[in-house]
């Protein structure tokens, strides 16, 4: 049984102080750049365009769009972009009407999808992780400076 405590315990140590900063700063890092662009392509702003796919790279779980954005409406492009929201059965060639809003990596279909809720999920839990984290250094901190009480 105190076998069990211990273990319990250092599991409960080595999420507080390893797993809360890094799920913190994945979901901020990961998240909060493209944050504002994903609400404002599910929002319908941004630079409409097209954008044709090139080549697509699948991994373990997904595979990814990427290719060229050509604005519709005064020549601005990016090249190697990455299609967030892509419609199912696209295909090497094929054009699909984006929005560039500004994302570091892609353009947004403009037949929207779920990538707004996934970024911001992300930032959620990393808001969330970053909270907990300090309220716990605080709490242990306040804790070790705390007089010893009196016997």
């Amino acid at each position: 049984m105190a076998t069990s405590n211990k273990i319990n315990e250092w599991r409960t140590k080595v999420f507080v102080w390893i797993g809360l900063p890094v799920i913190a700063i994945a979901g901020l890092m990961f998240g909060a750049f493209d944050l504002v662009p994903t609400w404002q392509a599910k929002a319908g702003q941004g630079t409409p365009g097209t954008f044709t796919a090139v080549r697509e790279d699948c991994g373990r779980r997904s595979c990814t769009w990427y290719g060229d954005f050509a604005a519709t409406e005064g020549g601005g492009q990016r090249t190697d972009v990455i299609l967030y929201d892509e419609p199912d059965g696209l295909a090497a060639g094929d054009t699909v009407p984006v929005r560039d809003t500004g994302a570091r990596n892609g353009v947004f279909a403009t037949a929207g999808g779920s990538t707004w809720l996934l970024l911001t999920g992300f930032v959620v839990a990393g808001v969330i992780a970053a909270v907990a984290w300090v309220i716990i250094l605080v709490r242990t901190v306040s804790r070790r400076r705390a007089p010893a009480p009196a016997v």
